[in-house]
């Protein structure tokens, strides 16, 4: 998974896959692509009913194919060996829910190691570096803090083969319509020359590379930086990766010499309704209201701003800028924009975040936000239907709940609030 990406949740909503070119181009907030070997084996396949009907959709695929553009020769290369891959789909369907908190997240996402082998990876790729932010006029500690969340700065790519995921999960999949189009621009991919089929590998999901793309994101955004006459994103080499990551932020706005927020401090009378991504004021203005940089200074002018409390009020808060926004046209998942302008920050020398967490909290599973819903809407709270999701409905309710009960109206579905509903 917004645009890259597939994860089209917010912290504590169930995992989707990514889509790009509308979603991000990274996988799960963090989580390094499929590292699971021998993705072909033959223990991890269906019956051959499975394969028959599969050879079928094929059949029936490459007319489509062909009729899009793809020459046959490159489509039957493309399918030589492919068959029926039972494990992608098993990864599909039983996709567990994401549930860590903001913090437990960060804690990894932004460990020690994670900052030591990203000054590491600066280090050895300065000149390079140097050369993309230059070009695309992204800061290059950004650009390595996405290449550390998606795959531990190359470490973990991914091996599984991209046709024959793609394929599989078109066929068999739950959004057969977008994992064809998928298939067919990784055939463009094949056709245009930058790979061969089996050096096109990835993540079980189809996210490619040291920075994960999609294959539609890769059509319309990677680069060859390299000047070699492919845009190769999957070699040892990271440079046309790198560059492509960079290309595509410069694509969806982004500010040189803005940073992508800021931890902040709130004043104890603080009107949490006025924070989230929808509120924006000029830093002088939430100055004024007596919000400052976790310092103790005035924050500095950088555009339009909001205030963003994700663990409520008692973790830490930021005031973020339009680029917040434009990482999260690479994963749309708040969670995994903090990490990653976090970490850059520790790239570029600061420190850790100052506020402490409610770690004493845990994030509610699926059934417990239904209930939470459920029980708001039945307290005279409506949440605007029952779905699971903690959208600004839900956040409206439950900050008029905690309005209603004398409590800092923050908006956070924590386990307390359900308890209290209980």
């Amino acid at each position: 998974m917004k645009v890259l990406a597939w994860i089209q949740a917010a912290l504590f909503a169930l995992i989707a896959v990514p889509a790009h070119a509308g979603t991000p181009p990274g996988m799960l907030p963090g989580t390094p692509p499929n590292q699971d070997a021998a993705m072909t084996d033959p223990e991890r396949l269906q019956p051959a009913s499975a394969s028959l009907g599969f050879d079928r959709w094929i059949a029936g695929f490459r007319t489509r194919a062909l009729a899009a553009g793809i020459r046959p020769a490159v489509f039957d290369a493309a399918f030589r060996g492919v068959n029926y891959n039972a494990y992608v789909i098993d990864k599909d369907r039983h996709q567990s829910e994401f549930t860590k908190t903001l913090w437990d997240y960060l804690d990894s996402a932004v460990s020690d190691s994670r900052v030591s082998n990203g000054r590491a990876a600066l280090k050895k790729q300065r000149r390079l570096l140097d050369r993309i932010e230059a070009a695309y006029g992204v800061d290059k500690e950004v650009v390595v803090a996405v290449w550390g969340l998606e795959s531990s700065y190359g470490t973990f790519r991914g091996d599984t083969p991209m046709i024959e995921a793609l394929a599989t999960l078109a066929y068999d999949g739950r959004r057969g319509r977008f994992f064809e189009s998928q298939l067919l621009a990784a055939l463009r991919i094949l056709q245009s020359g930058d790979v061969d089929a089996r050096h096109m590998t990835g993540s079980w999901a189809g996210a490619m590379g040291h920075t994960q793309f999609i294959p539609t994101s890769y059509l319309a955004f990677a680069v060859d930086f390299t000047g070699d006459g492919k845009r190769d994103i999957w070699s040892d080499d990271p440079a046309d990766a790198l560059a492509s990551t960079a290309a595509y932020l410069a694509r969806h706005g982004w500010r040189p010499g803005q940073p992508w927020g800021t931890e902040v401090t709130l004043p104890r009378d603080f009107d949490y309704g006025l924070t989230g991504e929808r509120i924006r004021k000029s830093a002088a203005d939430w100055a004024a209201l007596g919000v400052r940089g976790a310092d103790g200074r005035k924050v500095a002018n950088h555009g339009p701003a909001s205030i963003l409390v994700p663990a409520g009020a008692r973790g830490a808060a930021f005031m973020i800028f339009e680029n917040f926004h434009v990482i999260e046209r690479y994963n749309s998942a708040d969670a995994y924009v903090i990490a990653v302008g976090h970490l850059s920050d520790r790239l570029k020398g600061g420190g850790p975040i100052r506020a402490g967490w409610p770690r004493d909290d845990r994030a509610l599973v699926l059934a417990e936000r239904e209930e939470l819903q459920r029980r708001l809407t039945s307290a005279g709270f409506s949440t605007g239907g029952i779905d699971g999701k903690i959208g600004p409905n839900t956040i409206a309710a439950i900050r008029a709940f905690q309005r209603a009960r004398g409590l800092v109206p923050d908006g956070y579905a924590s386990l307390d609030i359900l308890r209290r509903l209980r």
